[in-house]
C-alpha cells in the first residue's frame, strides 16, 4: 500500500463549503463584526504562533480587543453563535460524491483515517453522516495550533499511531492544508474545481476533483 493512513480535512474537503456559505447568509448580515474579529484574530495567531494557554482564550482576548469588548463576553457569542450556532445547517448539508464510498474502501483496505479540522467537528460528523469512520479526529483550536502549524497534522498522526511519511492529507486548503501537512513529512492531495489550473507552489502530490480518482490513487 502506497500509504497506511489518510487524513482530512473537513470543511470544503469532505462537503462543498458553499453549502454552508448559503444558509449562513442571514448570520453574516447580522454579526459580520464578530466574525470578521475572529478571522483577524485567527490570521494574527496563524502569522506570529503567539499561542499563550487557552486556546480560544487566547482568541477571545484578541478578539475583545478588535471589537471593545471583555473577552468574557466575546468568547460567549463565538462559542453560541458560531461553534455551536451553526451546527444545525449541517444537517441539510450533503457530502461530496462517493466521500462514503471512499472512506469504506480504505478501510476495508486495512489504512486508518484521521480528520484534522480547524473548526471543531463536534456534532458536525454525525449530522454529516461521518460518525464511526474515523481512528483520530483532532480539532486544530483544542491542540492549540491552527493550520498550517505543523504541530497539529503530528498531532493526527501521533493519534493514528502512524508515523508521519507513510500518511497522505487530503485538503481543499492550498496554504493551510497542503503546506501545513507538508511541512509535517506528510504526502498531499488537492481537491480543485477541474477548471483551475494546477498550483505551482506549494504543489501538492496529487490533484483531484471526484472522490473516485482518489480512491483510485490511494488503493492502485
Amino acid at each position: 500500500m502506497k500509504f497506511a493512513a489518510v487524513g482530512f480535512d473537513l470543511d470544503g474537503t469532505l462537503y462543498p463549503d458553499f453549502c454552508l456559505f448559503v444558509r449562513i447568509i442571514p448570520f453574516l448580515l447580522k454579526n459580520s463584526r464578530l466574525l470578521l474579529a475572529m478571522d483577524k484574530a485567527r490570521k494574527y495567531l496563524r502569522k506570529s504562533g503567539a499561542y499563550e494557554g487557552d486556546f480560544y482564550d487566547t482568541q477571545a482576548r484578541l478578539m475583545a480587543g478588535i471589537l471593545n469588548s471583555s473577552a468574557e463576553d466575546v468568547r460567549e457569542r463565538t462559542d453560541r453563535l458560531i461553534y455551536r450556532g451553526w451546527e444545525k445547517h449541517f444537517r441539510k448539508i450533503r457530502l461530496f460524491p462517493h466521500v462514503i464510498e471512499t472512506l469504506e474502501a480504505f478501510r476495508s483496505r486495512g489504512i486508518k483515517l484521521g480528520l484534522l479540522s480547524d473548526f471543531p467537528p463536534g456534532t458536525k460528523l454525525e449530522y454529516l453522516g461521518l460518525g464511526g469512520y474515523w481512528d483520530a479526529v483532532v480539532c486544530s483550536e483544542v491542540s492549540g495550533r491552527l493550520k498550517p502549524d505543523p504541530l497539529s497534522f503530528l498531532d493526527m498522526a501521533r493519534e493514528m499511531d502512524v508515523d508521519a511519511e507513510k500518511i497522505l492529507f487530503v485538503g481543499n486548503n492550498l496554504s493551510y492544508d497542503v503546506g501545513g501537512a507538508g511541512r509535517a513529512g506528510m504526502k498531499t492531495a488537492l481537491i480543485q474545481h477541474p477548471w483551475k489550473k494546477a498550483p505551482k507552489s506549494p504543489a501538492p502530490d496529487f490533484i483531484f476533483h471526484d472522490y473516485r480518482q482518489l480512491m483510485k490513487y490511494v488503493l492502485d
